[in-house]
């Protein structure tokens, strides 16, 4: 079976494709045009009644949600290095993989990239990101790379991965990220990998 991630590389499905090239699966990617309302026609709706991005498909099985996706192509490959072999490390991994996405992502990152899309004015929730949530989460984050490479464990794992998938977003909303120099460093470190490389271009 070809493993199908549904999304695009500028949407969530991003992390999941390049979690696919990091470990050498066969995969397809399955273009969802929002401007066309794909994600709301009744076929896509039958396979994640969400509405939204990514989804996957392996044979029959169907799996929604980044970051259970990622856990499955991990397993499926048994790749334990991306999750680290002990229940501290698988910890470690899954506490920051977690926190990426309900607080650096949701509550920090989420409104502003809402609102570029959208082009919105300014409201509540995006002064709440940019000047409360933002500088909080990003400090968490510069703090834990003082004088480490990688975030959760001392190699390259998920959490590096799914943290790089959202402190990227960074760059399109052009923001001045001068205050946090070890998140730049470990991005610039990241952003070399060959699997990144590859679907960036």
């Amino acid at each position: 079976n070809m493993i199908k991630i549904y999304g695009s590389k500028r949407s969530s499905a991003f992390r999941c494709v390049w979690l696919a090239e990091e470990l050498s699966l066969e995969y397809e990617i399955v273009e969802v045009d929002f401007q066309k309302g794909e994600h709301k026609s009744p076929e896509y709706l039958k396979i994640n009644p969400n509405g939204k991005v990514p989804t996957m498909t392996d044979g029959n099985f169907v799996l929604w949600e980044s970051l259970a996706i990622c856990y499955y192509m991990i397993e499926k490959k048994q790749a334990s290095e991306f999750v680290g072999t002990t229940p501290e490390d698988h910890g470690l991994v899954n506490q920051w993989c977690l926190w990426s996405l309900m607080h650096l992502y949701s509550n920090a990152f989420a409104p502003l990239t809402m609102q570029k899309f959208r082009k919105t004015p300014d409201n509540d929730s995006t002064k709440l990101s940019k000047e409360i949530e933002l500088p909080r989460y990003l400090s968490v984050l510069e703090n834990r790379l003082e004088g480490r490479e990688y975030i959760a464990l001392n190699h390259f794992t998920l959490a590096d991965l799914i943290i790089m998938s959202v402190t990227r977003i960074s760059d399109f909303l052009e923001l001045d990220m001068t205050s946090y120099p070890n998140i730049n460093a470990w991005m610039k470190r990241t952003s070399e990998r060959l699997a990144y490389k590859k679907i960036i271009n």
